[in-house]
């Protein structure tokens, strides 16, 4: 019996929380002759990834989780800041996916113009010179925070109400055609926020771990 193949999904930062809401998001990408879907969290990891500082520190220990992981067939690296995904990628021969890179590339399929909620304003420049480095800003409306943590964003109460608010203003104010959630901590949220704002609202890990089934079915 030929093995079943294995996407590792790795939360890099500590909130078990975070990875729950993971394991709820991809859920519905699971199908029965599919890739097995394992999500975990890296748990030396900050408790959240809301600097630059953070993204850094987390670096070589998910290089050496990638290098570690002999039973996956594909990684992805759920963190919108992307860490350690060129270092992740030199450590292995399999496919390694970061979720800012899958989640934008999906929202370009989808619209002409897209915008991102992020959790902090400090996190907008990071994610300005990615998108840069990408030669995206031509295609990015705008990008607006919630100005909430990762885990505030993971289970907060009210979190689902800002989104909306903020949603909307990059829909109406800078012309938004679809949304990227930029924090995989949002994961939970992307249905009723799509249903809100009537415009395709991206989740990145699902958009990351749906590339990482494509290459595995096809390879």
């Amino acid at each position: 019996m030929a093995r079943r193949p294995r996407i590792l999904v790795i939360n890099p930062n500590s909130n078990e929380a975070v990875t729950e809401g993971l394991r709820q998001a991809v859920r519905p990408l699971a199908f029965a002759e599919g890739p097995e879907i394992v999500c975990e969290t890296l748990s030396d990891g900050p408790f959240g990834i809301e600097t630059q500082e953070h993204v850094e520190s987390v670096t070589l220990p998910l290089r050496r989780r990638v290098e570690a992981a002999n039973d996956a067939d594909a990684f992805v690296i759920a963190c919108y800041s992307d860490p350690g995904l060129h270092v992740a990628r030199e450590g292995t021969s399999r496919p390694v996916f970061g979720i800012a890179e899958s989640g934008v590339l999906s929202a370009l399929a989808r619209a002409d113009r897209f915008g991102v909620i992020a959790i902090k304003s400090r996190s907008i420049p990071r994610h300005i010179r990615y998108l840069r480095q990408m030669g995206l800003m031509d295609r990015l409306a705008g990008e607006r925070a919630l100005e909430m943590s990762v885990a505030e964003t993971a289970s907060g109460d009210r979190t689902l109400d800002r989104m909306i608010a903020i949603g909307r203003e990059l829909k109406e104010l800078d012309g938004a055609g679809a949304i990227v959630m930029g924090c995989a901590g949002m994961a939970r949220h992307r249905k009723p926020l799509e249903e809100a704002l009537g415009i395709p609202v991206i989740d990145p890990t699902q958009a990351a771990v749906t590339m990482a089934i494509g290459t595995i079915q096809v390879g």
